[in-house]
């Protein structure tokens, strides 16, 4: 049986990882895997969350099974995230998944079900698995530009031209804040441009939510989605808590649908419980029942908001930083860009033959696009990085 398949491509994060770990040279950076790092180059676990799982430990009486859909007090907690005073509960229900992938997945079942040879569009650049993901579950992949490297700003003209090309029901997936991997976000007015497009042309909008408070706080992360949902009459959105609550490996994460009413959201919501029955019976807990025993108790609630904070205004510092020292290696402001972005990544003009140069002459490690994660930047070594740019 086994003799029949092929080598799986080379997942390059995973790739490049590797590389890091073999490299022997005391001095190397890793720019790479997008996971939030603190001062002393750790990822740290939240004290919230590590307080939340005390009092887990203590009270929980059971590890039965969950229902598809999960803990519903967590799927309202998800949906109060996002929406908070905006959310119709008739129109909104949210399903407990394994990460922010999970959710994608499903979801991406969903709309295959729902409308049988589908488009679902990406943006360009993008994060790579989003085409394992939906290829995985038969919808078309198709593309459209997002990100103007010149600028180091969203295209969103050149976006429009690409999506007047979708057909009536195709599915348009956008990241709610801190894009993977440009940084670049839309503003305001872009934003509401882009929802008024989607609704014109009746087209589906996925919405990626992977870095939640990571970009302007938390009521500014969640403007698209509660724009989106109050301009579009159906839409979706993929919650990730591995960074927003330091949760990576306890895969938490929820699908939340937005119906056009209360029927028919209900359908959603039971096709996409049988959907997620069929692949996975039902999600892990452990990652998800602390979160909501966090969020459902105020002194760590708030605690959890602090430190959140505290993690996205490190981010907005190393990114000044790093704009005003490659400002003064290179007597350019052609960089500046990093400074007016958002979240863990920027998307460096660099050729890979580039990329290769600052991993091989100075140990400094990133995607072959010239993503880096902004966070593994530790203050001590922002003038180190600038120099090594600016050399090659």
């Amino acid at each position: 049986m086994f003799e029949t398949l092929g080598k799986a491509p080379v997942d390059g994060i995973l790739e490049l990882s590797r590389q890091y770990q073999c490299d022997q040279r005391n001095d190397k950076i890793d720019l790479g895997i997008g996971v939030y790092r603190d001062e002393a180059n750790q990822i740290p676990i939240m004290r919230s969350i590590k307080a939340a799982e005390r009092q887990l430990y203590q009270v929980q009486k059971t590890k039965t099974y969950l229902s598809p859909s999960g803990d519903p007090v967590f799927g309202e907690q998800m949906i109060d995230l996002v929406f908070g005073a905006d959310a119709d509960p008739d129109r909104i229900s949210a399903c407990q998944t394994p990460g922010g992938t999970g959710a994608l997945r499903i979801i991406g079942e969903l709309l295959a079900q729902a409308r049988p040879g589908t488009s679902v569009w990406l943006p360009q650049p993008g994060w790579g698995n989003h085409e394992v993901i939906f290829a995985a579950a038969g919808l078309e992949l198709k593309f459209y530009p997002y990100f103007d490297p010149r600028t180091g700003g969203v295209e969103v003209s050149a976006t429009l031209d690409a999506l007047s090309a979708a057909r009536s029901g195709d599915t348009v997936l956008i990241h709610a804040c801190c894009h993977n991997p440009t940084g670049a976000d839309p503003t305001k007015a872009q934003w509401l441009q882009l929802a008024k497009f989607l609704e014109s042309r009746e087209l589906f909008p996925l919405i990626d939510m992977a870095y939640l408070g990571f970009g302007g706080g938390l009521e500014q992360d969640g403007f698209a989605a509660r724009l989106i949902a109050r301009t579009c009459q159906e839409s979706a959105i993929a919650v990730s808590c591995s960074k927003s609550f330091t949760l990576y490996r306890d895969r938490v994460g929820a699908a939340i649908l937005v119906g056009k009413s209360k029927s028919v959201r209900d359908i959603a919501f039971g096709q996409i419980q049988a959907v997620a029955r069929g692949m996975y019976s039902m999600p892990p807990d452990h990652g998800a029942a602390a979160v909501r025993t966090l969020l459902g108790d105020e002194f760590l609630r708030k605690q959890w908001r602090d430190e959140l904070e505290a993690m996205r205004t490190r981010i907005v510092r190393l990114r000044a930083d790093l704009a005003s020292a490659q400002r003064r290696f290179t007597h350019s402001y052609r960089r500046s860009q990093i400074e007016r972005q958002n979240g863990m990544f920027s998307c460096l003009n660099l050729t890979p033959d580039q990329v290769r140069l600052l991993r091989d002459r100075h140990a400094i490690y990133m995607l072959d696009n010239g993503r880096i994660n902004i966070s593994a930047l530790q203050s001590e070594k922002v003038e180190i990085f600038a120099d090594a740019l600016a050399s090659i």
